[in-house]
């Protein structure tokens, strides 16, 4: 598919001021100014964040009144349940509530319902097995504001419910004792982007803070800090900004999870091939996450439940082997799935892709959905069906809001929520066909086609004499890397591709140089297909890298995209 190239107009005026402030390459002051960090102080904090500059979890709206509740219960001895998600957000928030309350002395009853079976948050039957058991207490992490019904349930059943979610609020708020979401009206919490997990995180800080307080601790202090490996790898996982306090908590939490001090998320990293060096968002991304939400796809949740708060090294490897044959399991369903949907597609001329079919894994739809909007560049919709009910997952793009799009046929559909990049939905059979219709007819009002051509942001036109070490250590202070804080994107234009060839099938190996400049290896993944290209007048769109093998540092370019006659597409 071809992509419409831009770039971000160079500012010489403010690369100099930065410059000299931070001591910074041009090229590294313009990164900062893209990503709006044009004032010196400002950048300087983003380049060495801080977990002084957390943000006062207390001005979570309840917060203070929510924190009291759970001392309450845990001075009177009252059991108390932490009530999660069965995705990767979902299973740290729960392992981290659960196990914060472990290291204070707390026994508490964790809960991740069965994707299949019971679908996502809270839901009646669960709640009275937990009350029937003695619970009197619910905290609900990355889940329950969705859920007035269910709460209105507890309450009758005499439970207090504690909301700790950080999804869009569609709907009345429910009746809870205390909703922690910094989404709610009146909510002074000043950062609106955090993950469940970032959420159940300033509630244990609370907690910490007025135990503390009340002279519960009688030896050490809890380290939370050791508790932000859970927190970088939900985050992560959950694709929000990595800006404001998700950077500064993802940017401890990598450190903690380098440091390897909890046996099972070692033992994933081991078996996931993971190996000792820098990690970065891209291991949690690809290599981790989709090990732990493998268990909640398929099956349950609980096998990666009890490989995040295992203390016992055997049994962390057992497990770590087991999500990894339970992902293994999940790719092969995921790409027959794939394969499937391909085969449904029609003409390729509507704005959008709905497709529905019997046996499909409501699991794997999602990632199914994902992988269809990025080939394609558009909106799609998954829906697996089993009797007269059909779940849905639905995936945007760039230039659509999703959760705008299934709003507008919201009367067709009998529950709907997520956020604009990604949602699910549970649909009547009977609607399906009426759905599909006002859907794409709604896209068509909504999106032009020039909207669905895929764009690649640029950073800078530069030179490849620039591209040295020195820029390379600067944009490293840049990281972690992830939404709204993506990896710089260079580019150089009138480049001379001197060779290419083909590296395991689908990825091409270049080497490229500019006249009267030493030339460079690069590697493009998946870009196979433009094999073979040699000549000059090339723009080349890049990300620089050190390649570190058998002890040996090599400066090389990760390819993007290679345009014939670039300069006309910059103009």
């Amino acid at each position: 598919m071809k992509k419409r190239w831009k770039v971000t107009p160079a500012n010489k005026e403010l690369q100099e001021v930065l410059g000299k402030e931070l001591n910074i390459l041009p090229i590294t002051a313009q990164l900062l100014i893209n990503r709006g960090l044009v004032e010196p102080d400002k950048a300087f904090s983003f380049l060495r964040p801080e977990l002084k500059d957390l943000h006062d979890p207390f001005l979570f709206k309840d917060m203070e009144r929510s924190a009291e509740r759970i001392i309450e219960a845990i001075r009177a001895g009252e059991k108390i349940a932490v009530f999660g998600d069965y995705d990767v957000d979902g299973t740290t928030s729960t392992a981290l509530v659960y196990l914060f309350f472990k290291e204070i002395g707390v026994e508490a009853t964790c809960y991740i319902p069965e994707r299949q079976s019971e679908g996502y948050g809270l839901n009646s039957p669960a709640l009275k097995k937990l009350r029937d058991s003695g619970i009197s207490l619910v905290i609900t992490v990355d889940c329950g504001v969705s859920n007035s019904a269910e709460v209105a349930y507890a309450n009758s059943l005499g439970m207090d419910i504690i909301i700790s979610d950080h999804h869009e609020i569609e709907s009345a708020l429910p009746e809870a004792y205390g909703i922690l979401n910094p989404k709610q009206s009146g909510c002074a919490f000043p950062f609106k982007l955090l993950a469940g997990v970032g959420v159940a995180f300033n509630l244990i800080m609370a907690l910490r803070a007025r135990l503390r307080e009340d002279g519960w601790f009688k030896g050490e202090i809890p380290n939370l800090k050791r508790y932000l490996d859970l927190v970088a790898v939900g985050t992560v996982a959950d694709l929000v900004p990595l800006v404001d306090e998700n950077r500064i908590l993802v940017s401890y939490g990598l450190k903690e999870l380098e440091r390897g001090g909890r046996v099972g998320l070692k033992a994933l990293m081991d078996a996931s091939g993971i190996k000792p060096g820098k990690l970065d968002t891209d291991n949690i991304a690809f290599q981790l996450a989709p090990r732990i939400n493998a268990a909640g796809r398929l099956t349950s949740a609980t096998l990666a439940l009890k490989l995040l708060v295992t203390e016992d090294a055997a049994e962390g490897a057992s497990l770590a082997e087991s999500l990894n044959r339970e992902n293994a399991s999940r790719q092969k369903i995921e790409e027959e799935t794939l394969q499937q949907a391909l085969g449904m597609l029609g003409d390729g001329r509507e704005m959008g892709i709905v497709l529905a079919s019997e046996g499909w894994n409501p699991g794997v739809i999602g990632i199914v959905a994902s992988r269809l909007a990025d080939r394609f560049g558009k909106p799609a919709v998954m829906i697996a069906l089993e009797g007269d009910c059909g779940k849905g997952s639905a995936r945007g793009v760039k230039a659509f809001n999703i959760l705008e799009g299934l709003k507008a046929c919201s009367h067709l559909l009998a529950k709907y929520g997520g956020h604009k990049a990604a949602a699910g939905l549970t649909i009547s059979r009977d609607n399906i066909e009426k759905f599909k219709g006002e859907f794409l007819e709604f896209l068509d009002n909504e999106i032009a086609d020039e909207d669905l051509t895929p764009e690649i942001l640029l950073d800078a036109i530069v030179s490849l004499d620039e591209v040295d070490l020195k820029l390379i250590a600067e944009i490293e202070k840049l990281a972690p890397f992830g939404a709204s804080n993506r990896e710089p994107l260079l580019c150089v234009t009138d480049a001379h591709i001197i060779a290419t060839e083909i590296v395991g099938s689908r990825h091409l190996r270049l080497k490229v140089r500019q006249k009267g400049q030493n030339s460079l290896n690069c590697i493009g993944f998946g870009l196979a297909p433009l094999h073979p290209i040699k000549g000059g007048g090339y723009g080349i769109a890049f990300s620089p890298f050190i390649d570190e093998w058998q002890g040996g540092k090599n400066l090389k370019l990760r390819i993007k995209d290679v345009k014939a006659e670039c300069v006309k597409f910059l103009t």
